[in-house]
């Protein structure tokens, strides 16, 4: 099964980051849909199916938090796992991004290995396969 996956981050390289790293984990990834904040990531969740968001903490217009908050209020949406993808890394912010209802966190930077490890736990899937990084991303560091 592929899931379908939202990535939310107002910049628009690390959301090309983001894409490129999950296809090159090995992950099951269906369709990978991007957003620049997090109002327009409610308009994608409300208009596709998606399986899992990835979202950014330091957004203009709705920081990734006000967005964990809305999606965990919309019945339609509650169940959607979120997991924050930030530089944000004090102990007291983690811990309020798991109590608002993330169901991960992960430091920037980050590798292949930490985000399919990271969706496989959330989604249920078998973190078995290693791996597999395609040869044009030798030498990019995330």
């Amino acid at each position: 099964m592929a899931y379908n996956i939202l990535i939310v981050d107002d910049s628009s390289p690390m959301r090309a980051v983001l894409k490129k790293v999950i296809r090159a984990s090995g992950f099951k990834a269906g369709q990978i849909h991007e957003a620049g904040d997090g109002r327009m990531g409610l308009a994608i969740l409300d208009a596709q199916w998606i399986d899992v968001v990835l979202t950014d903490y330091n957004m203009p217009d709705m920081n990734g938090l006000e967005l964990l908050q809305q999606i965990k209020r919309n019945e339609a949406s509650r169940d959607v796992p979120v997991v924050m993808v930030t530089t944000e890394g004090s102990r007291r912010r983690v811990e309020t991004f798991m109590a608002q209802g993330a169901a991960a966190y992960i430091r920037k930077p980050f590798t292949p290995e930490e985000i399919k490890s990271k969706l496989n736990a959330i989604l249920g899937e078998p973190d078995a396969e290693p791996c597999c990084h395609d040869a044009g991303d030798e030498g990019l560091d995330f």
